[in-house]
């Protein structure tokens, strides 16, 4: 059984499909961009290896930006750059363009070329095999992830002996020194090997990231110390280490040997670059994902003579105007129109909706959507980049790119602060050989600069309240994915909620029953009787309405279905209908006397959870918010059924919390008005946008950021997922698509909606832990630094002053486990 277009989902008779066609992009048209500039002639996909921060993504964006026409956006969680070519510039090469990446000191791999047509037509060339790049991306990753793990844990288990040796006096034992700096070796060459080459590779182009100050302070630390083991003193056998009181270099006797200074920096920095590089690729994981909702094969139907040969072949190699079947349970191919055939089709994945929608000869499909029952003939009209499913993916990544989030601060101010501490310690030691002091002062007061200025307490800040944080979300039933999102969860005064799968279940049900004829149990028996045979989700409602009050289904024979419209069957050589309104008035049952009823039960619930007759009994049943289902016997309506989607109990609850925690309301859904505000009115929300397709939720965001608000999404679908990717925070429940979940900020895995509020809570507060933590770790460098060049410390005390920021800072961070 199947509800009326027009009744139940608000679309008219015959339109049909999945999902409307999507435009050239929800950002520009086939000539025009947002900002009335010209379109681009050409855009080029590539793969960006050797990035560490976001120094490396200004870089590449500056040396691509430098060539005439070409325009570059990085993206550093997927590794790929998007680039644009105008009219003037479309004849620029691949090669230069990999060419100009290589120059900046990265790698660049061709994944495709696309041209765009003065139509808006899209043709894409590949330059790689796209399956054997994301495979070879992946492996390179999780290489990356593993060799990151090793060095970290070889580095612990070396830098723990060094540390505790060092600083404590009565554990030094003779040639203790020297053992030392065995183990210390290994740690400043091959664990931070990383650093160094990234140093290496950022010098030779003339920048300077975090790794530069790393790198130079953990050389400085083993050089001097290595200096002093072998000629200055520090090897003797007898030798030991104090690291007590502040004091100037003049009163520092022996020279200091600074091991457990580079095994600090080198642990404490591999952690935090290895829990980086673990979650680098989860940005990506969306659209990954959504591509490869895709069907990968085709049943073609070539025609020869008259004669239909059926072939299987790659869903990629369908060409406009190919038929091909779509079987019960296959997924379309592309987009297309029916030519042969009736059935519903499960567009959730990509309209959120959770009623199949009919379809029949001309009626539109959209590939990735599954044929629910029925054989359909469809005719190819979209693929490749056309289709409704690449030009979503296209969506998602413009989202990605487009976004700001919060860059890790001691990478953004790195341009500033890595130089400037090179050049207090350069001038430091010149200054003090100018005053007459001793080479040896003038060294230490140099490398103390250095050593002191390391970032171990920036490499923790980040992290460690990351990891504190994400945790206890995680106890109430929140993912939070990284950093990125803290500052817009901090900031978020509007939230966005899709309906379907979010505020509400997802799945059918009966809402209420009105008995116009007989008996109320005879009458569900009769409906779960005629139903029993369909995989309608209304279908479904209604059967299972009478299972949960134990009615057996009256039995039915020869039950017959009408596309689109209802069912038909025979009780006892009795004639049984069940269907929409409008189909049974056509069939001759009257069903308009009926029409305040109808829409009084299709109305929302009211406080009391009565429906409000007085308030409804004028509204058509299509206006109310419910598909109703009317069941007749021998042309008598015996009663109707009210089906919608119902709303999650802990919903009202939810969006009262995020009102109070200052937080606009607004309900954006694909559903049409009448069933979009009366899912709104029970859950308390006032602001509904109604029949919004996919790239309008986008579109709704960009809107809203035009207004000056901070927008946080809550969706389930693939529909959401660019507009999830859009917002500035990102949150989709646990039982939504991958796609979805991949796209977001925070996963509610419970998929309880009064988490949200929680998560909210909780990130505002790991915000400001972070913030508290980058105050210190500067505040300390801001005292420590001068305090270096004064002569007042030295290294060893500053490794300790580096050693108890640290512990200051993951203390600190230890104070979100109570959040």
């Amino acid at each position: 059984m199947v509800d009326d277009p027009l009744e139940a989902t608000g679309r008219a008779p015959g339109s049909g499909g999945a999902a409307p066609a999507l435009p050239l992009t929800s950002r520009q048209d086939a000539s025009l961009q947002t900002d009335g500039s010209a379109a681009p002639a050409v855009e080029v996909e590539l793969a960006i290896s050797g990035m560490t921060c976001a120094s490396c993504v200004a870089r590449v964006e500056k040396k691509l930006g430098k060539l005439p026409g070409v325009t570059a956006v990085v993206n550093l969680a997927t590794e790929k750059a998007r680039v644009e070519l105008s009219p003037q510039a479309e004849d620029v090469e691949d090669s230069i363009l990999v060419g100009t990446v290589v120059k900046a000191g990265y790698g660049a791999t061709v994944l495709r070329r696309i041209r765009v047509g003065a139509d808006g037509q899209r043709e894409a060339s590949a330059g790689v095999d796209a399956a054997e790049a994301e495979a070879a991306a992946a492996r390179a990753s999780s290489a990356r992830v593993a060799d990151l793990r090793r060095r970290f844990f070889v580095s612990l288990a070396l830098s723990a002996p060094i540390v505790a040796v060092s600083m404590t006096p009565a554990w030094q034992f003779s040639g203790w020194q020297w053992f030392l700096g065995a183990l210390s070796v290994p740690v400043a060459l091959w664990c931070a090997w990383p650093f160094h080459r990234a140093a290496w590779r950022a010098g030779r182009h003339g920048s300077t990231t975090m790794d530069t100050l790393v790198s130079l302070g953990i050389v400085a630390s083993m050089g001097w110390s290595l200096w002093a083991l072998l000629v200055g003193g520090a090897g003797e056998f007898g030798y030991t280490m104090h690291m007590t009181g502040i004091h100037g270099l003049g009163h520092a006797g022996r020279p200091h040997l600074y091991f457990e200074t580079a095994a600090m920096i080198v642990t404490f920095l591999l952690l935090g670059r290895w829990l980086e590089a673990r979650s680098r690729r989860s940005a990506g994981d969306a659209l990954r994902s959504l591509l490869s909702l895709g069907a990968q094969e085709a049943t073609r139907v070539r025609r020869a003579d008259g004669t239909a040969v059926e072939e299987v072949v790659e869903a990629g190699s369908i060409e406009v105007g190919d038929e091909f079947l779509v079987r019960p349970g296959e997924k379309v191919a592309t987009d297309g129109v029916v030519l042969d055939g009736a059935s519903a089709v499960d567009a959730s994945l990509l309209t959120g909706e959770s009623v199949p929608v009919d379809v029949s000869a001309g009626a539109s499909v959209t590939g990735a959507t599954v044929n629910t029952y029925g054989v359909l003939t469809v005719r190819a009209t979209r693929v490749g980049e056309e289709t409704t499913l690449a030009q979503m993916g296209r969506l998602l990544t413009e989202a990605q790119t487009g976004k700001a989030p919060v860059q890790r601060i001691a990478d953004r101010i790195s341009a500033v602060f890595v130089p400037a501490v090179i050049a207090i310690a350069a001038a430091t030691f010149a200054v003090r050989l100018a005053l007459g002091n001793p080479l040896e002062m003038a060294l230490a007061s140099a490398i103390t600069v250095l050593v002191v200025a390391c970032p171990c307490a920036l490499g923790l800040a980040t992290p460690t309240a990351l990891l504190v944080g994400s945790g206890r979300a995680s106890k109430l039933g929140a993912l939070i994915k990284g950093p990125e999102i803290l500052e817009s969860a901090h900031a978020a005064d509007t939230i966005i909620f899709d309906k379907t799968g979010t505020i509400t279940t997802g799945a059918m049900g009966v809402a209420d029953v009105r008995l116009l004829d007989g008996d109320m149990d005879e009458l569900v028996a009769l409906a779960a009787g005629i139903e029993r045979g369909s995989e309608h989700p209304i279908a479904r409602a209604i059967v299972d309405y009478a299972r949960e009050r134990s009615i057996a289904p009256t039995p039915v024979v020869d039950a017959a279905a009408a596309a689109g419209h209802g069912i038909s069957g025979r009780v006892d050589g009795r004639v049984v209908h069940a269907g929409s309104l409008t189909w049974l008035e056509s069939l001759g049952v009257r069903c308009r006397d009926e029409s305040a009823d109808a829409a009084d039960m299709a109305a929302p619930e009211g406080a009391d959870g009565s429906h409000g007759l007085a308030a409804t009994a004028a509204a058509a049943p299509s206006e109310a918010g419910a598909s109703l289902v009317g069941v007749s016997l021998d042309g008598r309506l015996l009663g109707i059924f009210a089906v919608r989607d119902t709303l999650r109990t802990e919903t009202p609850e939810a969006v009262a919390e995020l009102k109070d925690l200052g937080l606009r309301p607004i309900l954006v859904t694909g559903d049409n008005e009448a069933t979009a505000r009366a899912i709104a009115a029970q859950a308390g929300v006032d602001d509904v946008r109604a029949g919004v397709l996919p790239e309008g939720k986008l579109a709704v965001v960009e809107g809203l950021h035009a207004e000056g608000r901070t927008v946080a999404m809550v969706g389930d679908g693939v529909n959401d997922a660019a507009a999830l990717a859009g917002a500035d925070l990102s949150i989709a429940m646990g039982s939504g698509t991958d796609v979805a979940k991949a796209a977001s900020d925070v996963t509610i895995v419970n998929s309880d909606v009064r988490t949200i509020g929680a998560a909210l809570r909780i990130s505002a507060r790991t915000l400001r832990i972070i913030k508290e933590n980058l105050v210190w770790a500067f505040g300390y460098n801001v005292i420590a630094i001068p305090l270096a060049v004064f002569g007042v410390i030295v290294p060893g005390l500053a490794a300790a002053a580096m050693a108890s920021s640290s512990v200051i800072v993951v203390g600190n961070s230890l104070r979100l486990r109570k959040a």
